[in-house]
């Protein structure tokens, strides 16, 4: 283990807690009115964290090599038809949240704000957001492939895993820690992030659909028409 792949590591996870399930949904919770503010803040990080973590593990225990051993099917001609359509699915599926598309015959805006609750909605919630965001988890599948790589013994990846999914949720739990030091200061701040957010997120949704759609569109169809 060096610095050069601690510092990897590091970043890959500051660039994972900028999504929205890790720091968008977070300053929508630090913002709701009513009491269990921090509560529920931190049942959601801690299910997000430990959803990214049981994957973690499961992808360094061998469901890759699962994947491995049904590799035959899963690259046979009909998969790769069910990926194609699939993609061109997903694809077609952004353009009903896409605002411009909406705004031209008169729909309104979609938009997305999480619903508060108690403890259990926040940890159905975090594992809706652990689920929505696992197609497009690149940095922390890059991560695992370093370690992976490295053939790293288990005592070292274990901890490893769990120190990329802490400095994963920093960034909203530095976010609370402000709060309570400077709420004055950091309020409006965080309401206008707020607002943005709210204000993007179907716009959002959209192009996350689009790209993953696209991926997999493409990725079929290089093994179905290549020569």
């Amino acid at each position: 283990m060096t610095a050069g792949l601690l510092l990897a590591l590091a970043a890959l996870a500051l660039v994972d807690s900028t999504s929205f399930g890790t720091l968008g949904i977070p300053v929508f919770l630090l913002l709701a009115s009513g009491r269990g503010q921090v509560s529920r803040l931190l049942i959601y990080l801690g299910t997000v964290a430990g959803f990214y973590f049981l994957v973690g593990v499961g992808l360094m225990l061998g469901l890759s090599t699962l994947v491995d051993n049904f590799g035959e099917a899963l690259h046979s001609q009909a998969a790769q038809w069910v990926q194609l359509g699939a993609g061109a699915g997903l694809f077609a599926l952004s353009y009903r949240f896409d605002p411009k598309r909406r705004e031209k015959p008169g729909k309104p805006e979609l938009r997305f704000e999480p619903r508060l609750g108690g403890p259990g909605a926040m940890v159905l919630l975090g594992l809706t957001a652990g689920l929505l965001e696992v197609a497009t988890m690149v940095p922390y599948l890059a991560a695992i492939g370093m370690m992976t790589t490295l053939d790293l013994p288990v005592g070292q990846w274990v901890p490893l895993l769990g120190a990329y999914v802490l400095v994963m949720v920093l960034p909203p739990l530095a976010l609370l820690a402000l709060r309570g030091l400077a709420g004055g200061w950091l309020e409006p701040r965080l309401e206008r992030l707020r607002a943005w957010m709210v204000k993007h997120s179907a716009s959002t949704v959209s192009w996350t659909l689009a790209i993953v759609g696209i991926w997999l569109a493409l990725d079929a169809a290089s093994r179905l028409f290549s020569t």
